[in-house]
């Protein structure tokens, strides 16, 4: 099916505006490979068409159902593994010293989750780091995205053999449990860990009732461009609590004259 320049912009406006997306023209082939089933199944004759059955949805299942078929969900266990060696190596280890040696909450928000291999991989660096612990600290990890389709997978918590790849030995039978077609299954203790709720990042506030010392936003903001990266770094802030650290993707960057983080290597910083 056809998308017309002007069918193409209305469905890039919209979805900028209310998701921060940009749909550069690249990304055209995408809009049509992704929607074309969608346009199909509801009987729309074209792109216009479904724009503006969008519009009207007062609902707004539609608009949930758009940004949900063009969201990319690309991510696996342990990506970019510097970033949970720095977690257990610096970023825990001065926790501990910042309360005196007694631990208190450690909340942990992992922002665009997708398919959440990312909130389960700091669950499990985070179970085996607090194993020499005592029972009873309070550990947490709000997980996001806006992808409905992303979030249910996320919260199945079933993974085929190729994705487990990445995962230690000692991990896997630790953390997950083999299933009789071949996939592993994340255990109940380790999905307690992780809360999964769906969230748009341009939302001006976020109904959080405490801040973070960690948040894992990776790969995410490489959707949007400039304007909207400064904002949804501002608001990151707000939520960060004093002398905690905001964890981006490696081809990510932030702006060092912000004031609001002070880089501490690359795709790391640290809230001033």
């Amino acid at each position: 099916m056809q998308l017309t320049d002007q069918e193409f912009q209305l469905i890039r406006n919209l979805v900028y505006k209310n998701f921060g997306i940009n749909l550069g023209e690249k990304k055209r082939n995408l809009i049509i490979a992704r929607l074309q089933k969608v346009l199909l199944a509801g009987g729309f004759s074209s792109f216009g068409r479904y724009y503006e059955h969008v519009i009207q949805d007062t609902s707004g299942r539609a608009l949930l159902t758009l940004v949900d078929k063009i969201s990319t969900n690309h991510t696996y266990f342990f990506r970019e593994k510097d970033h949970f060696d720095f977690l257990k190596t610096r970023i825990l280890p001065n926790l501990k010293k910042e309360y005196k040696g007694a631990w208190r909450k450690v909340r942990i928000w992992s922002a665009g989750c997708s398919t959440g291999e990312e909130p389960y991989t700091l669950a499990m660096v985070l179970s085996e780091y607090f194993r020499a612990y005592p029972a009873g600290i309070d550990v947490a990890i709000l997980a996001t995205d806006i992808s409905v389709t992303a979030l249910r997978a996320a919260v199945r918590g079933i993974y085929p053999a190729a994705k487990m790849a990445p995962v230690p030995m000692t991990y896997r039978q630790r953390h997950f449990s083999p299933l009789k077609d071949g996939n592993w299954a994340v255990k109940q203790n380790l999905k307690d860990m992780v809360l999964f709720r769906r969230l748009n990042l341009m939302s001006r506030r976020f109904q959080f009732k405490g801040l973070f010392q960690v948040i894992f936003c990776r790969n995410v903001m490489i959707y949007f461009d400039r304007a909207t990266q400064k904002e949804l770094i501002a608001r990151f802030h707000r939520y960060t609590e004093p002398g905690g650290y905001l964890i981006i993707g490696h081809s990510e960057t932030i702006d060092r004259e912000s004031g609001l983080y002070k880089y501490i290597k690359p795709s790391v910083y640290q809230k001033v």
